[in-house]
């Protein structure tokens, strides 16, 4: 944003062995002008706008209409809840770091920032896991789905969501401050991540390289798995299906979850392939960490809300009714 950064003021811990800056400076998109970036911030808004109206509207229809009352219906509405909530996180610093320029985070409030995006983001991807299940199941064994998820599992499957996003993320704090800031304060993004922070560390990073790659791989990297594995067995009950529309009207159930899976996962794999591969932080690297935040708050209500027939007939019916 601007080609002169500012001192910034360090606070040393009670005891002078670790310092910590009063607050970090966030970049933007790295080459491009003030004005560039003011322009930037009208879509910004616009999408922060979509993303909250859009999943606010899922969430309340699915709350007012009983006969959506279904597990796969109670899953979306904790995907947009996440996606309500992420999109608050990110959007509205990013607008005014766009729009005003002003570069500075306070360091605990960035702490905090990065231990949400990642808290919800594992959330996320533990709520599409739990869809993945919710197609299979339906899929392939049809006459058990009511059985096995009840509202009571899904209720547990929920809690358990957001237990683990908190349990595995909560100590990522800590562990940045432990370390010590004496080299650049400028987090190269928009918004505060942990691999940003732990770079600007002039002290061993060790821990919390090893503790970072151990949550990706067993929160991030088991879903997964664990979501292709579903989809195979789901590829091969619809394949196994004596009609070709018995099997296209089946498999048109997961389109709106297969979307989901992939708005999510593919930048997902590219950010922490770009990040693991090392190397000062580009415009790829920026570009990638934009599209992973902001892009699945954006799209999930676009395409459900095409998609799922419910939800899009409610939506015209309210329309309706404001015209009449």
């Amino acid at each position: 944003m601007q080609t002169l950064q500012p001192l910034v003021p360090v606070i040393t811990t009670p005891n002078g062995s670790l310092a910590h800056p009063a607050h970090f400076l966030l970049v933007g998109i790295p080459g491009l002008g003030p004005n560039t970036h003011f322009w930037l911030a009208l879509p910004l808004c616009f999408m922060y706008a979509v993303a909250t109206l859009g999943n606010l509207a899922i969430v309340l229809i699915i709350r007012v209409e009983r006969r959506l009352h279904e597990p796969m219906y109670l899953f979306l509405a904790m995907l947009s809840t996440i996606d309500l909530v992420l999109s608050s996180v990110t959007m509205p610093k990013m607008a005014s770091l766009f729009l005003t320029g002003i570069q500075e985070i306070e360091f605990n409030i960035c702490l905090t920032q990065m231990f949400l995006i990642h808290a919800l983001s594992a959330m996320e991807s533990a709520v599409l896991l739990a869809m993945a299940f919710d197609r299979f199941v339906a899929i392939c064994y049809p006459l058990r789905h009511a059985s096995v998820l009840t509202g009571p599992t899904v209720a547990k499957i929920g809690l358990a969501s957001l237990a683990r996003g908190f349990v595995f993320f909560f100590p990522l704090p800590f562990l940045l401050k432990r370390l010590s800031y004496c080299r650049t304060h400028t987090v190269t993004h928009s918004f505060c991540l942990h691999q940003d922070i732990m770079k600007l560390s002039c002290t061993d990073t060790k821990v919390n390289v090893v503790y970072g790659l151990f949550i990706i791989l067993s929160v991030m990297g088991v879903d997964s798995l664990f979501i292709g594995f579903s989809y195979i067995l789901i590829l091969r009950a619809v394949l196994e299906l004596s009609t070709r529309g018995a099997a296209l009207k089946a498999f048109n159930t997961c389109i709106s979850h297969l979307c989901a899976v992939l708005v999510f996962y593919v930048p997902l794999i590219g950010l922490s392939v770009v990040h693991r591969l090392g190397g000062p932080t580009s415009l790829v690297h920026v570009v990638m960490a934009n599209i992973y935040l902001l892009l699945p708050p954006v799209v999930n209500p676009i395409v459900y809300g095409a998609k799922t027939k419910e939800i899009r007939s409610r939506v015209f019916r309210i329309f309706s009714q404001d015209g009449r």
